[in-house]
């Protein structure tokens, strides 16, 4: 029994297993150099990349609570990767604060929280996951103690968090109420019965909705969007990374279950709803995104976009919707933390994040304009980028519905994000920076950001042409 817990648990008691190490380093950290405890927590997540490559177990556990298989197993490697880009293009950042075990220790207890929520079978389980992985976010949205945008961006997350989880906390009450289960399975199977037999329940629309709106607040869905501009802003670079990559990807590994499996039985409700959530998501997004004059707000609402066009992916509904769904998040990691390395190395050595400081940075610093430009075409879907292929998997699987219309909105606001993308490349290849401003010097770039950025232009580039890794995820979809 307990061999096959811990087979099970694996990849969560291995991080349990870190973060009790940082916690007995922090006890003599005052013997530990920055630099020193840098390399340790680096070394320790490549190992808990690797240890979750190999020896993974499939199955359930605890009366169905938490559960894995090879699907979820390969989300969250996705996710340990994620984090470790974002640790090593932090490095510069880091190596001059004074909390950064703290810091650690905050980012691994969110990253257990979210491999809890991907493995729930239980909706108690998953809130509480969701709940470990949003409480230590707060606290890392406001490590910028000395500045006052980073305690206003804490604040309007905690707010917006609360407010979603009141929503949640309603939705699931009212689930249990309806079904009398928190088990994802058994719900389904009540959903199905009560909505064959009666032709539909509007309390039950009504929870779904509920449910569905804390999802959306989780991954920024219009009108749901609000805090995130401001969240994204004030929050440190390296976690505005991680809200807009690592926690957005695992709430969508558990949104398209909860939509495929649990609420099937009101598929045809749920696709008129994430229709209409896609277009105004995809069009706020990049309408918003062309005024911004901050590169950490154009990648916010270049963020909304996004989301917008995964939900086109979702609304597929099959096999094809669920892979294509877990490859764009893949590619998204790889071009979103490929941009926001630049932006973060350049914040932290220089303070400047506004698109007119980066005019004419091809002249001073070419490594960094040229990771800058291609993760921007790779958002932009620019072949033969990985979010070309991305892009184009999630229109495939959302014209599988037949519904061309959704699919012609998706290619306009693909040519509409062009205009933002393009911008910032050509401030930083065509422009000269004005005589009232002082351009960016030559940047020294530690090792370890200079290795994250080049894992990060080799995914752009390899993911889109080894057509195989499309393959793999569909094999894995059930």
């Amino acid at each position: 029994m307990w061999n096959d817990i811990i087979s099970l648990l694996k990849q969560e008691l291995v991080l349990t297993v870190i973060i009790f190490m940082l916690l007995f380093v922090k006890v003599g950290a005052s013997q530990w150099r920055n630099e020193g405890i840098l390399n340790l927590v680096n070394v320790l997540l490549l190992a808990n990349l690797l240890a979750g490559a190999f020896m993974n177990g499939a199955g359930t556990t605890f009366a169905g609570l938490f559960h894995t298989d090879p699907l979820i197993i390969l989300e969250k490697n996705m996710l340990n990767l994620g984090t470790l880009l974002i640790s090593l293009q932090a490095y510069d950042w880091l190596k001059s604060h004074d909390h950064i075990l703290e810091f650690y220790l905050l980012l691994l207890s969110t990253l257990l929280g979210l491999f809890f929520m991907i493995s729930a079978g239980n909706l108690l389980l998953f809130y509480l996951g969701l709940e470990l992985s949003s409480i230590p976010l707060a606290a890392l949205c406001n490590f910028d103690l000395a500045k006052r945008q980073s305690s206003e961006a804490a604040m309007k997350f905690i707010m917006s968090s609360a407010f979603s989880s009141g929503l949640l906390l309603f939705g699931i009450s009212l689930v249990y109420g309806i079904t009398g289960s928190l088990g994802f399975s058994e719900i389904g199977e009540a959903i199905a019965r009560t909505w064959s037999g009666t032709g539909g329940s509007p309390l039950l629309l009504f929870a779904f909705i509920l449910l569905l709106s804390g999802f959306a607040f989780k991954i920024s869905v219009v009108p749901f969007h609000l805090w995130t501009a401001d969240v994204y802003e004030g929050s440190p670079v390296p976690v505005t990374a991680y809200l807009s990559v690592i926690s957005k990807g695992a709430v969508f590994f558990v949104l398209v279950p909860v939509l495929y499996t649990v609420f099937r039985p009101i598929a045809g409700d749920w696709y008129r709803i994430l229709f209409l959530l896609a277009v105004l998501t995809m069009l706020t997004g990049n309408l918003f995104a062309i005024r911004q004059g901050k590169l950490k707000r154009l990648l916010a609402f270049s963020s909304i976009a996004q989301v917008g066009f995964i939900l086109v992916g979702i609304t597929a509904g099959d096999r094809a919707g669920m892979a294509s769904v877990v490859y764009f998040v893949l590619i998204y990691i790889f071009s979103n933390l490929g941009a926001f390395g630049v932006v973060s190395l350049i914040s932290a050595l220089t303070g400047k994040e506004d698109i007119r400081d980066y005019k004419g940075l091809y002249r001073t610093n070419p490594f960094l304009s040229w990771v800058l430009a291609i993760s921007l075409f790779s958002l932009a879907g620019i072949p033969p980028t990985a979010g070309f292929f991305g892009k184009f998997f999630l229109l495939l699987a959302g014209a599988g519905k037949g519904n061309y219309v959704l699919i012609v909105i998706a290619a306009l606001n693909m040519i509409v994000s062009l205009y933002y993308y393009l911008r910032v490349i050509k401030a930083v290849f065509m422009e000269q920076p004005e005589q009232a401003d002082r351009p960016i010097e030559p940047l020294k770039i530690s090792a370890m950001p200079r290795l994250a950025m080049a894992v990060c232009m080799i995914g752009i580039v390899g993911t889109g042409l080894a057509g195989w890794v499309y393959d793999y995820i569909y094999s894995l979809g059930s």
